[in-house]
């Protein structure tokens, strides 16, 4: 499989002045840490001659539909944070959706640790990698005949491409599933520097946990306020229909607790300690 999937690539591994080198990762991850159960997800890296970004696969087919039906616009948010850099750097963009869109910028510098142990993968010699990121242990196997020091998500800076990457709790588990060339750099504009035609907010990465904390705190703010202002109209929520605050209230404690339980980030050195009052 890695045998055909790479062939091209090594073929033609220097960029023409238009290519994207686009990797897919199968990611498996607890969103509940305590969980025995992984969700999984494909993820896009998009190594273009300039930057890399980084996506949910979703995202290529929300843009399709959209660019199908140009009077409809198909909005999706998914798990992961979208990733954007340049080209040899650790100074990533990272995107977040919470109701509008932010992006912040962070500095990800890490230091590896590379090991002698290989494996093979297919035909493809990987060799062991081990970094302290984000709060966890990593390891890391990546490829020295793949000529590119990218991986998925924030990972990179290795004398060869991540194929395969985990923590050492396996809550976060990335692996290659496949690659292509793209003769154009793909255009992300309608899905990561804007997303259902709003252009992300630029703010920092303060102002995210904090409005993280506040949609913790009120959830139903918005909906609260237009309660207020028409208590005569018609609300639903999940089919159900809204009839006074109180029953917000009771979504609410449910939002909190599933907000509470939710609560596992990759950088889990960053993790929110939400708390009910």
């Amino acid at each position: 499989m890695l045998n055909r999937i790479f062939f091209l690539l090594l073929m033609s591994c220097f960029f023409t002045s238009a290519q994207t080198h686009r990797f897919i990762y199968e990611l498996q991850f607890k969103i509940d840490s305590t969980s025995t159960d992984y969700i999984k997800t494909n993820m896009v890296l998009d190594i273009n001659p300039k930057d890399v970004k980084f996506y949910e696969y979703k995202f290529l087919r929300m843009d399709s539909i959209n660019k199908a039906n140009q009077n409809y616009r198909f909005r999706t948010w998914g798990f992961q944070n979208i990733i954007t850099r340049e080209r040899n750097s650790f100074k990533n963009k990272n995107f977040e959706n919470l109701d509008d869109l932010f992006v912040y910028q962070t500095d990800d510098s890490m230091k590896w640790n590379l090991s002698n142990e290989t494996k093979m993968a297919d035909k493809y010699l990987l060799q062991k990698a081990t970094t302290f990121f984000g709060g966890r242990q990593w390891t890391a196997w990546f490829c020295k005949e793949i000529p590119y020091n990218e991986g998925p998500y924030k990972f990179r800076g290795l004398p060869g491409l991540i194929f395969q990457i985990y923590d050492s709790k396996s809550q976060f588990k990335y692996n290659m599933l496949q690659s292509k060339s793209l003769d154009m750099t793909y255009d992300t504009t309608g899905f990561i520097e804007g997303y259902a035609g709003t252009k992300p907010l630029e703010v920092s990465e303060e102002m995210v946990q904090k409005k993280k904390l506040e949609r913790f705190n009120e959830p139903f703010k918005d909906f609260m306020l237009q309660f207020d202002k028409q208590p005569d109209a018609q609300y639903f929520y999940r089919g159900t229909q809204i009839t006074s605050k109180d029953q917000l209230k009771t979504f609410e404690k449910q939002a909190q607790e599933t907000m509470m339980k939710e609560n596992n980030p990759i950088e889990v050195n960053k993790v929110i300690h939400y708390s009910k009052k």
